[in-house]
């Protein structure tokens, strides 16, 4: 099937692959986007694979501040070239991670970054809940767990729904742009004040 540069541009546009992989996707998809753009998703997760031992020490700190400076952001993301550190994808995505951590209030960027006595407190007091209500005691276990894993997707960055397309996380949003920009890219550290509270 014939497939137009209007399809590609849509699909360019969803994702930031390029012109020719867009076009092969859609082709091997007989033109359908779902199919075309979970390719494309599965692609750039292998290319973030390839790039992960990649060093990453070019890059910016991104400032942010919302709600007339109430809430102020500062993260790091770094690449590989300072080439790619100026382009203005880059800083866009730079700013979009600064914007998800000032509307969700991440407290950590990987979940290896959890201490473990936070997790330990996480899982007693998930198994304290599942208990108070009266759940069975054979299911303990899994409840608690599976709320720990709740825990873990509201404070890691990196597990967090991204707050513009909410059928991504970070961090396969992330990988799109490793795909994209070509370079590994890692999201060093954040810090999130806002007014009144102490920060994280």
């Amino acid at each position: 099937m014939s497939i137009s540069a209007k399809d590609i541009k849509i699909l360019r546009e969803k994702t930031g692959a390029g012109f020719m992989d867009c076009k092969k996707a859609l082709e091997d998809s007989n033109g359908d986007f779902e199919k075309a753009y979970d390719f494309l998703r599965k692609k750039g997760l292998a290319t973030a694979a390839k790039r992960a031992d990649r060093e990453a020490s070019e890059g910016v700190v991104e400032l942010y501040s919302h709600g007339d400076g109430r809430v102020g952001v500062m993260v790091e993301v770094n690449c590989e070239t300072d080439f790619v550190a100026r382009s203005e994808s880059f800083r866009t995505l730079a700013h979009e991670i600064a914007l998800q951590i000032a509307a969700l209030s991440p407290q950590y960027v990987s979940e290896d970054q959890i201490p473990e006595e936070i997790l330990a407190k996480e899982l007693e007091i998930a198994r304290a809940r599942a208990i108070e209500e009266g759940k069975p005691e054979n299911m303990l276990d899994r409840i608690a767990t599976g709320r720990v894993e709740k825990f873990k997707d509201e404070f890691v960055l990196l597990r967090q729904a991204y707050i513009r397309n909410d059928k991504l996380t970070i961090q396969e949003y992330l990988h799109e742009n490793v795909a994209s920009i070509g370079e590994n890219i890692v999201i060093r550290r954040f810090t999130r004040w806002e007014l009144g509270k102490t920060s994280n």
